[in-house]
């Protein structure tokens, strides 16, 4: 029987190294066989921990960062799937470095970052688990017990970083908590003096041309993205791991850019019954869109040039909610003396200055000083074109009341 085109890419070997058996609380690709890929950032001080996640192929990195303490021991932010390889890993750090001493948990709203931590403190029992303050749950808010975390050794970050047992070597700062309607929006940014490394969850993202390590592991994703059309046969190449990586960071944070052509459902089954690979790895057949040459503009003025990007998400639906808070939060970060940033997704370390990290945040501020409009030398736009399902999608909430109105803050 001859094997469709797709089926060397997408059947990867399989290990029990990789199980992650609580797939099913947050059914994200690639389920229950997760590889982690651990790369040393600084040597003997910063390490990260990167596996794959997300839905219908769109698949980016979710990563952990690992740092040595001074005293000895490790602290762990943000942490990954707890698979028998991610902790082999660790194990590994810890005979070089001492035991994990503290587990932060740096977000109330990220469930991907939350499912993992109870797990993760389980396989490390002599840590101490930090997490962001008001955490919240749906549709039931449970205490944070029943969501598995280890309530003898779970405790909320103290307002004051210098009241934290790590306060010697680490600043903090929350970003909220913002109201979003049925639960707020919270993130707390750490930085590592010694190292002068800021540690995020999702507030600021970096993006390559090209795709990660850690995302080629298995790159079937990629190269179904890297399609044009539903009767395209799957093949593997640099150019097509390239265009599929860069459409799907499209995808991923636009849901629908511009330049995304949806087929119809009469059109799509067609082509997927004139197709060589109706498998179900392929979905069937089914490619229900098609890109238009303008797809890679879009990418061009998402990434800008290698800049520092807060999502087009978070952009719209989130941090425009509360830009004096976010503005607040962004002012005392750019405090700091950073030199990197490390986020939870897409590509890391980030080089950057306090000055960058700020100019990030200046869709928020309308410049009132010029007549009728956004002072463009005060900040960089992302294409209105791209962005407007997630304008709709804003306007949804504003009209329902499902979170406070989107706005922005002048600047005299």
């Amino acid at each position: 029987m001859v094997q469709p085109p797709s089926a060397a890419f997408a059947q990867p070997p399989r290990s029990p190294q990789w199980n992650w058996p609580y797939w099913p609380i947050v059914p994200l690709y690639p389920y229950g066989q997760r590889r982690t890929l651990c790369r040393e950032l600084i040597p003997d001080s910063l390490w990260v921990l990167e596996q794959i996640q997300g839905i219908f192929y769109v698949t980016v990195p979710i990563r952990m960062t690992v740092v040595r303490l001074q005293k000895g021991g490790l602290l762990v932010y943000a942490p990954v799937a707890p698979t028998p390889e991610c902790v082999g890993l660790m194990r590994g750090l810890e005979q070089r470095h001492g035991t994990v001493r503290h587990i932060i948990l740096p977000t109330v709203t990220g469930i991907e970052h939350k499912v993992f931590v109870g797990p993760f403190a389980r396989r490390f029992p002599q840590a101490t688990v930090f997490v962001a303050a008001n955490q919240w749950s749906f549709p039931l808010d449970l205490p944070l017990p029943w969501l598995g975390l280890p309530w003898r050794r779970t405790q909320i970050l103290p307002t004051d970083s210098s009241a934290a047992p790590f306060g010697d070597e680490f600043d903090y700062a929350s970003l909220g908590p913002l109201s979003l309607g049925l639960g707020p929006f919270e993130e707390v940014a750490f930085f590592h003096r010694s190292t002068r490394t800021l540690l995020l969850t999702d507030t600021i993202i970096g993006i390559d041309p090209d795709p990660p390590a850690v995302v080629q592991l298995n790159p079937f994703p990629l190269l179904f993205h890297g399609r044009d059309h539903a009767l395209d046969s799957v093949t593997d190449s640099p150019e097509v791991r390239r265009k599929g990586w860069q459409r799907i960071c499209l995808f991923g944070l636009y849901f629908r850019p511009s330049a995304l052509r949806v087929t119809g459902w009469v059109q799509s089954f067609q082509d997927a019954a004139q197709g060589r690979d109706r498998s179900r790895a392929n979905y069937f057949g089914l490619f229900p869109v098609q890109w238009g040459e303008e797809w890679q503009q879009s990418f061009a003025a998402l990434r800008g040039e290698g800049r520092l990007l807060v999502a087009p998400i978070l952009q719209t639906l989130i941090l425009s909610r509360d830009p004096q808070s976010t503005l607040a939060w962004a002012d005392r970060v750019s405090r700091w003396p950073l030199q990197r940033i490390v986020p939870c997704h897409f590509s890391a370390p980030l080089a950057a200055t306090p000055q960058q990290f700020r100019a990030a945040f200046t869709f928020l501020e309308q410049d009132t000083r010029f007549k009728g409009g956004w002072a463009g030398w005060r900040r960089r736009s992302l294409p209105e074109a791209d962005l407007q399902v997630l304008r709709r999608f804003s306007q949804i909430l504003d009209d329902t009341g499902l979170a406070p109105p989107a706005q922005t803050r002048s600047v005299q």
